[in-house]
């Protein structure tokens, strides 16, 4: 027993020894990572490289001193990762080439469980980061962004792109002027926390096929719109903030297709709509703040079995929209700053329902040009008779206990 003891120690020594660290300071860059052995630490010194089309097929570290630069000179992808355990770090990629065929990128991995991608600049990327059939990636506090004025989405790839992969960790990145910020699809168990993404000339979050994933604590502001969840189910989304995505068809999060999730505590500002949803059942919505939107809610007939609970509800112009005269989704405990009624028996909440669905939102979602007489004495008068004589709201679409008051989201998070 003893033996063996021994013996384990002295090949795990012996192994420990073959890691070293190297360090690279001319512009013989690929021969430096060619010559490195597997487990090895790489540190690239400050200056300014320009390398052709950078493979990784070995477990490596590669850190970089004072952020040196990788140049693409606008012709060649960068670091092509088939390896697993790769660590890149501290990197300045600035220019890779453009291919709507072979998506090149600053960063592209498959087949790289364990890669890691931390603190890094993209910058004038067609692809920042690409990841393809990998397990427990890791993409932390990189900054991912263009500074082209190229605005066609043949031209522009995603910042950060994610297929066929699973238990991701996609943390603090800031990511800006891309076609996608953030771009999932076949991507399942994974968390998408504390990212900023904005300016994005499509979504700054687009996912589809992904399932059992989170969304937390992110913020999606003033992109082409703001987030696209399809044919997906169990997800979480919780915290985050979804403003200022305006547009002729511009939404804060659109639901398409999704089933048994939860979308809670997070925040719709200034949208063109908050929260648009079509084919979409069994999610609930609780503790969202929607506040100066045109839409705060615009669900289509095809929705059902959905809860809305204690969600606030200020200063849209229209608080719910439906193009069906028959609702099967819930409304319970939500403020609404519209409602004008009374709590005569003081328990928080209004002694009659309240019908969100104003008559004129029914008329702009058959004929949209009519929007143009909102606001006007007549629309008043129609909406005023609707609400005590319905004919043409969904006669079920109602809040039975509307709360008087706005809730603190704040302080029920803590």
């Amino acid at each position: 027993m003893k033996i063996f003891f021994i013996l384990s120690v002295f090949l795990t020594a012996s192994f420990a020894t073959t890691a070293t660290t190297l360090v690279v300071r001319d512009k013989l860059f690929s021969k430096a990572i060619q010559s490195a052995k597997p487990g090895d630490t790489l540190i690239i010194k400050p200056g300014y490289y320009k390398p052709r089309n950078v493979i990784i097929n070995k477990p490596l570290t590669i850190i970089g001193e004072g952020m040196p630069t990788i140049d693409g000179e606008n012709k060649y992808e960068l670091f092509t990762i088939t390896a697993k355990r790769v660590t890149i770090q501290g990197i300045r990629f600035i220019n890779t080439g453009k291919s709507t065929t072979l998506d090149f990128a600053a960063i592209k991995a498959y087949d790289a469980d364990g890669l890691c991608v931390l603190n890094n600049r993209i910058i004038d990327a067609y692809f920042g980061i690409h990841i393809s059939n990998t397990s427990h990636a890791t993409i932390v506090k990189n900054y991912i962004s263009r500074t082209s004025t190229e605005n066609s989405e043949t031209s522009i790839g995603n910042a950060i792109h994610l297929w066929k992969s699973d238990h991701a960790l996609i943390e603090q990145n800031r990511v800006s002027n891309h076609r996608d910020g953030i771009y999932f699809e076949f991507v399942t168990n994974s968390i998408i926390k504390k990212n900023h993404s904005e300016k994005n000339l499509r979504y700054g979050l687009h996912f589809m096929f992904s399932n059992q994933d989170q969304y937390i604590d992110n913020e999606f502001v003033n992109n082409g719109a703001g987030v696209a969840v399809m044919y997906t189910h169990s997800v979480t989304m919780t915290g985050n903030l979804f403003a200022n995505n305006w547009g002729a068809s511009a939404y804060g999060l659109l639901l398409k297709d999704i089933r048994d999730s939860e979308v809670n505590h997070n925040r719709f500002i200034n949208n063109t709509m908050g929260i648009y949803m079509e084919g979409s059942s069994r999610i609930n919505f609780r503790n969202n703040e929607f506040n100066g939107n045109g839409y705060a809610l615009r669900i289509q007939a095809s929705c059902d079995q959905n809860v809305f609970e204690k969600n606030n509800l200020k200063a849209n112009t229209f608080d719910i929209a439906t193009n069906g005269s028959m609702v099967l989704n819930t409304f319970e405990k939500n403020y609404w700053d519209k409602y004008e009624g009374y709590d005569l028996n003081k328990d928080g909440f209004g002694d009659t329902f309240y019908r969100p669905v104003n008559l004129y939102s029914m008329i702009v979602e058959r004929i949209p040009v009519s929007i143009l007489l909102w606001r006007s004495f007549m629309v008043f008068l129609l909406d005023r008779a609707e609400k005590n004589f319905p004919a043409i709201t969904p006669e079920n679409l109602l809040d039975n206990k509307p709360s008087m008051k706005p809730y603190d989201f704040v302080s029920s998070r803590k």
